[in-house]
């Protein structure tokens, strides 16, 4: 019938809404599970990204990072293991497309520049992370 015919055409109708394609992958890293949590709401009600994983230590990261090949890291400074500066730094010399942006309780001033020598994107106060935030840093 012709509605069988349109509906199922409709189904599978391209549509920047249903490609999970073009979203942004994230990985979270904290070693604070509720604030992974509240970074996982973050990203979630931003348009465009998703989570793909989460970790707690500088060591997971890496691993994570080199198996789910992120688009995007969101990274913790004060970190188990490695911190998270030095796992900035083997995470983007080994997978140069993928995004770093370090988040921290830390002010701007003490850790900025030492993170973008380390070869992230961007430096952000957890208290400023929110979905307008993630979207603009990302660009």
């Amino acid at each position: 019938t012709p509605t069988a015919e349109f509906s199922q055409s409709w189904s599978i109708w391209p549509s920047p809404w249903n490609d999970v394609s073009c979203m942004k992958r994230v990985l979270i890293v904290d070693d604070q599970e509720p604030f992974r949590s509240a970074s996982r709401m973050v990203v979630e009600l931003a348009d465009g990204f998703e989570v793909v994983g989460e970790a707690a230590t500088g060591e997971q990261a890496v691993q994570f990072a080199e198996e789910m090949r992120p688009d995007l890291v969101l990274m913790d400074i004060n970190l188990p293991g490695i911190d998270g500066l030095e796992a900035t730094r083997q995470i983007v010399s080994r997978l140069p497309t993928a995004k770093v942006i370090i988040m921290s309780t830390y002010e701007a001033a003490e850790y900025e520049q030492r993170a973008l020598e380390a070869g992230a994107v961007a430096f952000i106060s957890k208290s400023d992370f929110d979905p307008d935030a993630l979207t603009n840093l990302d660009q």
